[in-house]
Formats: structure tokens, sequence, C-alpha cells
């Protein structure tokens, strides 16, 4: 071969070299391989948008989002839909515990029927459909708020209950509560009676509402405690969100003297009925002050080591298994009950108990006619026993639910709005 054939093959087999390397490079994609690193991206858009234009158009949304913590265990947990309509929505605790919920009239929503549990997980699997039928899916998982990061108000008196017109509102936190006003702003008290209502905080786990005056007689008291979500303390939130009534009964005050050792039973300021009574002993007198029934009990034990009172060998100076008609006015242990083992003749003569305001009463508490017997069938909780001339300092306005110790100026100061 001459050397001009020879550069000639040459470029040939070159060209056709380049061809084949070129169609190499490109042969990785194309329309039948739209996957391909060198595809046609605008054909898999193609695919994609025709996927879309088959999907449901129903959009669903869950709360709280998928994989939160602390959520609400009042009104966290919703369901709802636009362009479309829920079909099927079941929730579940982790422990496959099933939660009855409703979908709404309009099938719009969903919502559980009760609150939630603490410190619980969920799952929530919802769908919906479209117009044209087509279904979607959404699903979510969440945790409630734990006991540690909660608190939650035990409050007195009970909802539906009929009291006396000496009977705060009494909230006990089961949290040392630190942001006071963010919490008493959640709360909101109201009488039918139009008084002014203050809370005022003893510590900072209790807080009582209470108006100026003793409530109006037969009046109507409503609490709402709107604390879902408030935060109480550096991350402590409030879970509840509830509405208590309860009716205040007639006016009752019963005022007993040491000195002339006599209870005047009043209704709407009118004596009904002189009771003799025996108070605390010159070396035990009864504390003085305005004081609320707290507890009724027809029996009940009262021990002297339990309030203080033992003797040498420290047992209690008395322990009577069975007193009659007994009802609490304090926390450290004062009560006005019956007393069958005393002399008759001390009721209405000498004061000689350990500090507790006496009635003549029967064993067994079953005498309605007797002093005691009668003075408890006619007492609710909430009435109230102003205990005067004692000679002993004014009970604690946080001892029991005595809060009427305080002058208004005082009580309002407690306030933290």
């Amino acid at each position: 071969m001459t050397d001009s054939k020879r550069r000639k093959g040459l470029t040939v087999a070159s060209a056709l070299l380049g061809g084949v390397l070129v169609l190499s490079a490109c042969s990785g994609g194309g329309s039948d391989d739209p996957k391909g690193e060198g595809g046609d991206s605008s054909s898999q858009a193609k695919v994609d948008e025709a996927a879309a234009k088959k999907s449901s158009e129903a959009q669903i949304k869950i709360t709280p989002k998928d994989g939160s913590d602390n959520a609400s265990i009042n009104s966290a947990a919703a369901v709802t839909v636009t362009k479309g309509t829920l079909t099927d929505v079941t929730m579940k605790t982790a422990a496959g515990t099933a939660v009855a919920g409703e979908i709404s009239a309009d099938k719009k929503s969903w919502k559980p029927s009760a609150q939630l549990e603490r410190a619980t997980a969920y799952k929530i699997a919802a769908t919906a459909k479209d117009s044209d039928g087509r279904a979607a899916h959404e699903n979510a998982s969440f945790t409630t708020v734990s006991p540690a990061n909660s608190f939650i108000g035990n409050f007195t008196p009970e909802d539906g209950s009929t009291v006396g017109v000496g009977m705060p509102v009494s909230i006990n936190f089961d949290k040392a509560i630190t942001n006071k006003a963010d919490v008493q702003k959640g709360i909101t008290v109201s009488s039918s009676s139009g008084q002014e209502v203050v809370g005022h905080w003893f510590n900072a786990n209790r807080l009582d509402f209470r108006p100026e005056e003793y409530w109006k007689g037969n009046s109507t008291v409503t609490l709402k405690l709107n604390l879902d979500g408030v935060e109480g303390a550096d991350g402590v939130y409030g879970v509840q969100q509830k509405t208590v009534t309860f009716k205040i009964g007639r006016n009752q005050v019963s005022i007993v003297d040491a000195q002339t050792k006599t209870m005047k039973v009043t209704q709407d300021g009118k004596t009904i009925r002189t009771i003799p009574i025996s108070a605390g002993s010159p070396e035990n007198k009864t504390y003085q002050g305005q004081m609320v029934i707290s507890e009724k009990f027809k029996e009940t034990r009262m021990n002297g080591a339990t309030v203080g009172f033992t003797d040498d060998d420290g047992k209690g100076e008395y322990d009577i298994k069975d007193v009659p008609n007994a009802m609490r006015l304090s926390n450290s242990g004062t009560f006005i009950h019956g007393n069958y083992w005393g002399a008759k003749s001390i009721f209405g003569s000498v004061n000689t108990s350990h500090g507790c305001v006496g009635l003549s009463d029967t064993k067994g508490a079953n005498d309605p006619n007797t002093p005691g017997g009668w003075f408890f069938s006619h007492s609710i909780v909430g009435d109230v026993v102003d205990v005067r001339n004692t000679g002993d300092k004014t009970i604690a306005p946080d001892n029991g639910l005595n809060g009427w110790n305080l002058d208004w100026a005082a009580w309002k100061a407690g306030s933290a709005v």
C-alpha cells in the first residue's frame, strides 16, 4: 500500500472510530431510557405531571404535626380536609387501643370524643376523597404532654354542688407556679349576682377566689379553667379546659361567742336558733375568726396525737373513735362537733375542749334533736362559723378555707393580675 492510500485509510478509520466514540458517549439515555443519566428530563416531567393529574385533590391536615411531643390532651388532636371529604379516620395509642372520635356532619373535620391521656403516644390515619372519588391518605404520630411537663389544678367546690355563702373557689396546683399572672389570666370566676371576684395567691401552689363580702344567697357561680397550653413554670404547661358551676344556698352564718358560751345560728341576718356550746379551755383556746365548713362527717375519729396533744408516753391526750356530727373548720384540726362524753352541764357554762367547739350530743349520731344533730343537719359545706371572744389569735387565712380573715385590700394585694 502506498503512503497516500495508508493516510486515506487512517483518515476513514479515525472518522469511524470518532463516530463510535460519540455514539458511546450518548448511549446511556434517550426516550427509551428516561431514568438514564443522560435521559430526556422533559419526558420525565410529562410522566410526573400525568401521575399528578390522576392523584386526589383532597388535602388532609393532621394536628399536631407528625413527630410532635408535649401535645395537648384537650385540643391538639384534629383532622381537617380541603378540596374533599373525610371518609375514614382512626386513632390509636401506640399500644393499639382505639380512641373514639366523630367526623363532622359536613365531613370536613374529625376530633376525638374524649380527653386524651397524658404521656401517651398516639397514631392517626386519615382517608379522604375528592369530587372525583379519588382517595388521599395521611398519617401522623405524636405524644401528649407528660405529667412532669404539665400541671393541673385541683379545685373546690365540685361541679353542680350547692354550698354556703362563705365557700371560696380554692385551686391547689400539683406543681409550683412561677408564671402566676399567666395562670391567673387563664382562670375566671363570676357570679350571677354581679359581685366582683378577685384571686389571691397564698403561695406558689394555691390560688383562691372570693368576692369582698360573702356570696349572695341563691346565686350561681361559674369557674372557667382555660389553662390548656398555658406555661405555669419553665417547661410546665397547663392541660385543663373546663367549666364548673355551683349554687350558693341560703345565707347561714353562725356566731360563736366563747364568753357567753353560745352560738347564734342566723339566716339572712336573723337568728333562727341559739345553741349552748363549750369552746376551747383557757389552756387550749379556740382560734378566733371567720371559718368555713370544709368537710362534714357523721362520725369520725379524733386523736390528740395527730394535732400535737400528747402525754408523756407520746400517746394522744384523747382518742375518741366515734365523734358525732363533726364539721371541719381548719386544716390544723379545728372542728365544730357533737360531744356525748362531756356532762350536759358544761354546755353554755364552761369551756373545756382542746380547741374545738363542742355541742351537746348523743353517742351514735342518730338523734337529730340534739344540738349537735340539729346543727349538723342544718349546715352545709361552705357555711360560715364566726368564732369570737376566745382570747386566742385570729386563724391564718390559708388554714382551711378561711380567706375571709383578710380585709379586701390585703386580699386584692395577693392577686397577680
